[in-house]
């Protein structure tokens, strides 16, 4: 039975109450689930959302195609854009006793016994359907109701009972019995710089059945393949992952201590070297990827974290087992890893048990409890298919009561930094070497990061009689002579926020040839208020190019910013240099110092003396720029006003589109090869928060990011009649194009599948057709761009038949169809 996949129209859409059980939950779905998929895109994690209770692809029932772009989504790409997968499927398992039986409602399982099991189902139609929001005012879900920049709320329970969809417990050979729950799963992102590294997800766990849910438990199950998506996707990409845990790191923040974090972890054995480059390349899977524990509405919890490998046969299963006189060995049935059957998973979900990390398999534990390493233990040790579950509990759930847990999934980068290391240093009877050289420290950054965007340290979110901002403590540096009084805990009450920079603006980009004109209106930008200072802190604009849509890629090109100044007061009372707490504009200081006022004149090396005639606070002073004070918009090559004569107090001066024309900005970038598209964006910046210990935060360039031709637009072709010309013509198989960088740019496919015939001066909507000269259609292009835009001009060919074969040297003939009429030519194919 096929099931009916839902994809996100690009409208907005409604909402509907959370947490209420969709209509079905407890009876058979009168259709079939409305399963889906959404991806998070707006930082550096490219995580995959599903709506029956995982995040991933791994057992997505079609194609996972990202509904907004159309291209196949990844599990995990991480970074974003860089077509490095790092994992399949990272699933919810919640076990529980319901009277006198033992009941595990699994969203996937992932063995080779049961791979298909999948217990968790949205509800069919409307109800079943993803929801998504975001805080950016200019996005297309923009809600008042948003958590996030990007938020994907998604609902599913455990009580379908279709036998289609449904499959019998191949150990206890019986149906699925439901826990009775209904699971409303949102998961938050955001794309500040601290907070680009993970994504949060947060479930609220209903009890909707009769019964109470005793000694519950809650495991996350992943198996996270790591590999660049050039690879095989076979033995050199999901058989040689590592995984473990991590209890504590040290702090990132302050030397000498240490934070619980309680981490699973997944990585790619080595970081996959290069040969050809020598070390490490674009390919290359330096990072990890981790599972962390958030917040559980209990401090007195069972941790366990088991890991096993498999593929996906009985001869080659197995993991880690602790026998103890209080823990007798319990047989899993043919394996010795994979627990197969609602009894042997409650058994894992919760018994206690921190298995040792992967790479020590070969190496006896026999000491502390477990049973010896197996046959094939080496090669386990070296990497493997490996899969862990990260469970914790216990928990009591009444009928119709709500459990909250959120968990995060982290990543970080740098994890392996020496291409040779494992090559040189690792063996698995002593891997101990080759671990030691293991950086978590960018993974324990983000995973502070994760847990401060959830609970704020230092801020009291519900305002309560007792003013409690958390916990805090005097951190004494290393060399024991200074030491600072900070937050290091919130108050306890979710707040799912953090400072933030201004939004970015919306982005319009028009197209000249050799030219893009960068148009942006500002208002909503530079009137943002702080969440926290209760302030309007906008900075100031800066503008980026980049030749592929990878963070990495973009270099600055231009940047505005107000002039202000940071002003700095000698407190003789406490002998130190304090600061303002926001900087002062140069207008502001004017006011206070004299219309003459020049604070660049007064450094930490010549302050302002007390009895200098322009103090009046008779306190030495000096002032420092904040950022580079490029305040010139009067200058047409760099970001520059539309309308310098607009008035800012005139709210009646507005463009066409409704922006007031005060804020209307432009920025030129010429002598740009038409040939080649670009990306380009814009961000915006504040000045930071002292109070929070954050320097200047600056929106995402991947907020309004846009691709780019430097032709004619649309509006050219059709009111000049431009004719339509085709580019490279002839295409030479000996041309070089992907080395210049006019095709295959991001290296994921064959040279024969990346090729590239570009058609330009196309009006908005038109039909390409490709014919061999004896008149059979080769191949036949919809070209439909009824808004226009900065793409809209232009059409690509990979020089693939209809028939899905590359052609073959040849001259061939083109035609363009159109309300403009019909244009035929020529192109020359030579391999």
């Amino acid at each position: 039975m096929a099931l009916l996949i839902a994809s996100a129209p690009l409208a907005a859409r409604p909402d509907f109450r959370l947490l209420q059980p969709p209509s079905a939950l407890a009876k058979p779905s009168a259709g079939l689930p409305n399963v889906s998929l959404e991806v998070h895109k707006i930082n550096r994690m490219g995580l995959a959302i599903t709506n029956n209770g995982y995040f991933g692809t791994g057992y997505f029932p079609t194609t996972p195609l990202d509904p907004e772009t159309g291209k196949q989504a990844l599990a995990c790409e991480y970074p974003l854009n860089s077509d490095i997968e790092t994992l399949w499927i990272g699933a919810l398992w919640i076990g529980a006793v319901v009277g006198r039986d033992t009941l595990v409602s699994t969203a996937a399982e992932d063995f080779y016994l049961s791979s298909n099991i999948v217990e968790f189902w949205p509800d069919a139609g409307e109800a079943g359907r993803i929801i998504r929001r975001s805080t950016q005012p200019f996005s297309r879900y923009y809600s008042t109701e948003a958590v996030s920049e990007e938020d994907i709320i998604v609902q599913y329970t455990d009580t379908l009972a279709d036998p289609s969809l449904i499959s019998m417990d191949p150990m206890d050979n019986r149906p699925h019995i439901p826990l009775n729950i209904a699971v409303t799963q949102s998961s938050y992102a955001w794309s500040y710089p601290y907070a680009e590294d993970f994504v949060l997800l947060d479930y609220k766990i209903k009890n909707i059945g009769p019964f109470p849910l005793k000694k519950l438990y809650i495991g996350i199950l992943v198996d996270a393949d790591v590999y660049h998506i050039s690879q095989d996707g076979g033995t050199g990409s999901w058989l040689d992952d590592i995984c473990g845990y991590k209890e504590v790191i040290p702090s990132p923040i302050w030397p000498g201590y240490e934070d619980t974090v309680r981490v699973a972890w997944t990585a790619d054995n080595d970081g996959d070297p290069s040969v050809a480059a020598g070390g490490y390349d674009f390919s290359s899977c330096t990072g990890v990827a981790a599972t962390r524990v958030i917040r559980t509405p209990s401090d007195s919890l069972r941790y366990s974290f088991n890991w096993w490998v498999t593929d996906y046969s009985t001869n080659n299963d197995w993991g880690p087992r602790q026998v103890t006189a209080d823990k007798p060995f319990r047989s899993f049935g043919p394996t010795m890893g994979s627990p197969v059957g609602d009894r042997n998973k409650y058994y894992v979900l919760s018994t206690p048990e921190t298995d040792y990390d992967q790479m020590e398999s070969a190496v006896p534990h026999t000491g502390a409890g477990w049973l010896p390493p197996p046959r094939d233990a080496d090669d386990y040790a070296k990497g493997q298919n490996s899969i862990y579950l990260l469970s914790f509990g216990p928990f009591d759930v009444a009928p119709e009561s709500v459990l909250p847990v959120t968990l995060s999934y982290i990543g970080g980068e740098n994890f392996h930094h020496n291409p040779r290391a494992f090559e040189d240093i690792f063996t698995p009877l002593a891997p101990g070497p080759y671990q030691s050289q293991f950086d978590f420290s960018d993974l324990g950054l983000n995973s502070m990061w994760a847990d401060w965007i959830y609970d704020n340290p230092g801020y009291d979110t519900d305002n309560d009689a007792k003013h409690d901002s958390g916990l805090a403590r005097w951190f004494v540096n290393t060399t024991g002579t200074d030491s600072t009084y900070a937050f290091f805990k919130g108050d306890g009450v979710p707040d799912f926020r953090g400072a933030a920079p201004p939004p970015s603006p919306r982005l319009k980009v028009l197209t000249e040839y050799g030219k893009l004109i960068l148009r942006w209106n500002g208002q909503t930008t530079e009137n943002a208020v702080d969440i926290f200072s209760k302030t309007k802190d906008f900075e100031g604009y800066k503008v980026y190019y980049g030749e592929d849509n990878r963070f990495s890629d973009f270099v600055l090109l231009a940047t505005y910013d107000q002039r202000d100044y940071n002003r700095y007061q000698w407190n003789s009372l406490l002998q130190r240099w304090e600061n303002s707490p926001a900087p002062l504009t140069y207008d502001s200081l004017q006011i206070i110092y004299g219309a003459a006022f020049d604070p660049d004149l007064y450094t930490a090396e010549s302050p302002m003396a007390p009895d200098d005639p322009q103090n009046p606070d008779n306190v030495y002073t000096y002032f420092t720029p904040q950022d580079w004070n490029q305040s010139d918009l009067s200058n047409p090559t760099g970001i520059h006003r539309v309308y310098p004569e607009a008035d800012r107090n005139d709210l009646a001066d507005t463009t066409e589109e409704g922006y007031h024309r005060y804020y209307e900005y432009e920025y030129v970038i010429d002598n740009l090869p038409p040939s080649r598209p670009v990306y380009v964006a814009v961000t915006a910046f504040d000045y930071g928060s002292r109070s929070y210990f954050l320097t200047a935060l600056e929106s995402s360039v991947m907020t309004n990011a846009t691709l780019a031709y430097p032709m004619a637009g649309t509006d050219a072709v059709e009111n000049e009649g431009l004719s339509v010309y085709v580019f490279p013509n002839p295409y030479r198989i000996d041309g070089g194009y992907a080395r210049a960088g006019y095709e295959n740019r991001d290296r994921t496919k064959s040279a024969e599948r990346s090729r590239a015939v570009h058609f330009a001066n196309l009006p908005r909507i038109c039909t390409i057709r490709i014919y061999t000269v004896s008149g059979d259609l080769v191949q036949q292009i919809d070209h439909y761009q009824p808004e226009g835009g900065p793409q809209a001009m232009q059409e690509t060919w990979n020089l693939i038949s209809r028939n899905t074969q590359a052609i073959t040297t040849g001259l061939y003939i083109w035609s363009v169809t159109s309300p403009m009429g019909d244009q035929l030519g020529k192109l020359l194919i030579i391999k």
